[in-house]
């Protein structure tokens, strides 16, 4: 049984109709921005393999550190131990992040990081006996992960619908426009009001897995202002635009008002091991430190802060703080504005958008803008027979590279699109 015959038959693919689907393709090895198939193929990855190898593939000062952590301690549990990658981790992120935030709470990806903040704000009321704040805030078309707590504060889709009967309360508001922002504040005030509102919870600046939804850091700054008038919490999810994605290391960097609680993932660990993080203000944590063990917050992971992980994240944060790679998150979003101008009239091209190293735009077909547009098969199918890997959301093409690619390899990224965009006049 060759190799596809074997995924086919144990593997089930995540975001897959598996009836329908291609074989998927084998890869044997990465370096860089570049990816090598068991077919001798190699494509370019323009998307960073679902947004996490900042770096690139096999980064070899990575790699290093998780090999000389693996011959010290590969994990231990982490209630009532600690470890040093931990420790410099945590102390590095908050330094990073600033004021407010003071602590670090591990988990193991997105969605549970994501799950650790709701519960974090739930529980944060709840201990102060204010039991009527149970109801969360969040945007239409947020996608905050996959398990229940993050299924609940994201938008309604396809995705969640077979499981919308089982999830808690939340509202949900508009993404903040020039033109609505007026309405959206009004409505996040008169839901405020009620007083039973934790938290509201937010992609800042980006909603990836919606279509690279963009908005301005001011209107955030407005409705975050009014949230806290209103004392409600605010959750920042950066699991996507966290560690320089949008041309600053965090989106809320962006920002004049800042979150109570900020969830990182993702780029964390340059794309070699999972791991999440929830980093709260000191309020947060005092309304968990006492006397009472019925207050403590009773979460945990098997694999919290393993220590490869850690190792893994402090290396991945060494590289993204250097002078070079900061430089190349400016080139690459100097070049995307540049490409951006080179197809900003093309008939089939529209709402052309960027923030940092994130580029996306619309290609205009009969049908309306949906993660189910049929042209998404036919552009995934074209990019990868060219070598380059796109996986578009529908019918929005979007570009997020690791900040190694060089500009050979991001202009045949661009070129690669023209050329679709190419075929697309003779319909």
């Amino acid at each position: 049984m060759n190799l596809f015959d074997r995924d086919k038959k144990f593997i089930w693919h995540p975001f897959t109709q598996m009836k329908v689907a291609d074989a998927p393709i084998h890869i044997e090895s990465g370096r860089g921005a570049m990816l090598f198939g068991s077919d001798g193929k190699s494509y370019i990855d323009a998307i960073s393999s679902w947004w996490v190898n900042i770096h690139g593939h096999a980064n070899a000062y990575i790699a290093s550190a998780i090999a000389e952590q693996a011959t010290k301690l590969e994990q231990v549990i982490f209630a009532g131990f600690t470890h040093s990658p931990a420790i410099n981790l945590a102390e590095r992120l908050v330094n990073l992040l600033g004021s407010p935030f003071s602590k670090v709470f591990f988990s193991d990806n997105g969605s549970t990081c994501v799950e650790v903040a709701v519960k974090m704000a739930l529980q944060y009321w709840y201990n102060q006996g204010v039991t009527e704040k149970t109801i969360l805030i969040a945007f239409e078309n947020a996608y905050h992960g996959d398990t229940f707590g993050a299924m609940s504060v994201s938008g309604k889709s396809t995705f969640n619908k077979p499981f919308q009967k089982h999830l808690f309360e939340v509202v949900h508001i508009p993404l903040p426009t020039d033109e609505n922002l007026d309405q959206v504040v009004a409505q996040l005030r008169d839901v405020g009001k009620e007083q039973n509102v934790a938290a509201f919870i937010f992609e800042p600046l980006i909603q990836g897995a919606a279509g690279m939804l963009m908005y301005k850091p001011a209107h955030l700054n407005k409705l975050i202002a009014v949230a806290k008038e209103n004392s409600i919490l605010c959750i920042a999810d950066e699991v996507m635009t966290g560690f320089g994605r949008t041309g600053k290391i965090f989106a809320i960097d962006y920002l004049e008002e800042k979150p109570d609680i900020i969830c990182l993932s993702k780029g964390i660990t340059g794309g070699f091991m999972p791991l999440g993080v929830t980093v709260c203000t000191e309020t947060i944590f005092q309304a968990f430190y006492s006397d009472e063990k019925q207050k403590a917050f009773f979460h945990g992971h098997s694999y919290t802060a393993n220590p490869l992980a850690c190792a893994a994240a402090n290396a991945s944060l060494d590289l993204l703080i250097k002078d070079n790679c900061q430089h190349q998150i400016q080139l690459i979003a100097a070049s995307h504005a540049t490409f951006a101008l080179r197809i900003r009239n093309h008939k089939s091209v529209k709402n052309i958008r960027q923030q940092g190293t994130v580029l996306a735009f619309d290609i205009d077909t009969q049908e309306d803008t949906s993660y189910f547009n049929s042209i998404s098969k036919e552009m995934y199918t074209y990019f990868i027979s060219k070598g380059v890997l796109l996986r578009p959301l529908g019918n929005v093409v979007y570009i997020m590279p690791p900040y190694c690619i060089t500009q050979q390899e991001l202009e045949a990224v661009y070129v690669v699109i023209e050329d679709f965009l190419a075929t697309l006049k003779f319909r």
